[in-house]
């Protein structure tokens, strides 16, 4: 006898998890990942090594003409926030080239005067089809020779201050929306929102279909029915993805904590906007958006028999993925226009889209209210579709069914 209570859909999650948990590819896959977070965040770490440490940062400034009256070395006498530490160099210019070229130090600059109105600044390099000039050293050179020159020419301070004013840039915009939060963390948020659900849903129809062709399917469909299967099967791969992205996160915080720079980690993954309701609401988008793409997914798995036919059968889910997924991500670039709102309502981008105007400081109640109610009416929606189609579909070893033999099954009794 069938049973729809909740102790079936408990025992359907229970089997799917332990399941994927004792699968060997899914603890070599979660190995692999976690040993690449931790390499990656090692990146900076291992360029210094191999490229000399701090010597890969030092710049060469060299005055053979005493045009700066030795004051370059102020350079070196506070944080300059320039990007290199400074050898103040006597060498002639052949010597610094062998520098460069060798690795000693990442580039340099010798200066010399040409006539009195005319100052060329050298920049060597090892290989300047890969180099950028440094435009904050350039403009620091040339602040600094134009304020000894200004000193001699004993000015009042008042002058001083004239021919020298504080300039203070404010930006303003039109709009009366404010926008807040680090554009970087949210692109972060959105990549790993689209990762996480699209990577735990996909899996649906991958069990699904396994399944089917071992013929474990019809064992089940005797002892309960298929709208548990379908709930518990979703439920339980969405529980083992979700911990699964958690421990990555772990692993991911304590590796940048342990491995990056505190100032790159200050300005890069700046987390002020991220508060508990923004926590709750990107938890709350990657269950509804799980939900409803983890259905999805579990229709398109019960309409083939093959593992090889898997691919094939996900492509439009997946094209839709891709369509939500980068409609949230390009309306970034004007997050308080229609666009974005749109999609911050849309369902298939919802997910990715919303959780990022609530960091933005931009999401009133009511659209997140409604963004929400939209997100569970979609997931009904698909999981009534999705379930009918299953219970029809669900013991076809034919061949994979076309959009047509799925319509008709669709409105079978």
């Amino acid at each position: 006898m069938k049973s729809n209570n909740f102790h079936d859909i408990l025992t359907v999650i229970k089997f799917t998890m332990r399941d994927i948990l004792s699968r060997k590819s899914f603890r070599i896959s979660t190995v692999i990942i976690v040993v690449l977070i931790v390499l990656g965040f090692n990146i900076p770490n291992f360029i210094n090594s191999i490229s000399g440490g701090d010597l890969s940062d030092t710049m060469i400034l060299s005055d053979p003409d005493n045009l700066y009256n030795g004051a370059l070395e102020i350079l070196n006498q506070s944080d300059n926030n320039l990007g290199y530490k400074f050898d103040i160099s006597t060498l002639n210019a052949e010597d610094i080239k062998n520098k460069v070229n060798n690795d000693e130090v990442s580039s340099a600059i010798i200066i010399n005067r040409e006539s009195e109105t005319d100052i060329t600044l050298n920049y060597i390099v090892k290989n300047s089809a890969t180099a950028t000039p440094p435009t904050a050293v350039l403009d620091t050179l040339n602040s600094l020779y134009v304020g000894l020159q200004i000193q001699k020419l004993d000015l009042s301070a008042n002058q001083l201050a004239q021919i020298s004013p504080n300039f203070e840039l404010n930006i303003e915009q039109t709009e009366t929306q404010e926008v807040g939060g680090n554009i970087f963390v949210m692109m972060m948020l959105s990549c790993v929102l689209f990762f996480a659900i699209y990577f735990c849903a996909y899996q649906v129809s991958s069990s699904i279909t396994i399944e089917k062709t071992s013929k474990i399917m019809e064992t089940l469909v005797t002892s309960t029915s298929p709208r548990t299967i379908v709930l518990g099967k979703t439920i339980g791969i969405g529980l083992v993805g979700l911990m699964q992205i958690v421990l990555f996160a772990v692993v991911a915080i304590i590796s940048a904590y342990s491995f990056l720079d505190s100032e790159l980690l200050s300005n890069l993954f700046d987390l002020s906007s991220f508060t508990p309701y923004l926590a709750v609401i990107m938890i709350v988008y990657f269950i509804l958006g799980y939900f409803a793409y983890a259905l999805m997914y579990a229709l398109t798995g019960s309409t083939v028999s093959k593992p090889e036919d898997i691919q094939s059968a996900n492509t439009p889910i997946a094209i839709i993925t891709m369509i939500g997924f980068y409609l949230a991500y390009f309306t970034l670039t004007n997050p308080t226009g229609n666009l974005n709102l749109f999609a911050a309502l849309l369902p298939i981008s919802s997910p990715f889209c919303m959780p990022l105007r609530v960091m933005m400081g931009i999401a009133s109640g009511w659209e997140v209210l409604l963004s929400i109610v939209i997100l569970i009416a979609t997931c009904a929606i698909i999981a009534h579709v999705a379930i009918k189609i299953y219970s029809n579909a669900i013991l076809n070893y034919g061949t994979k069914m076309s959009l047509g033999d799925i319509i008709k099954t669709y409105k079978e009794k």
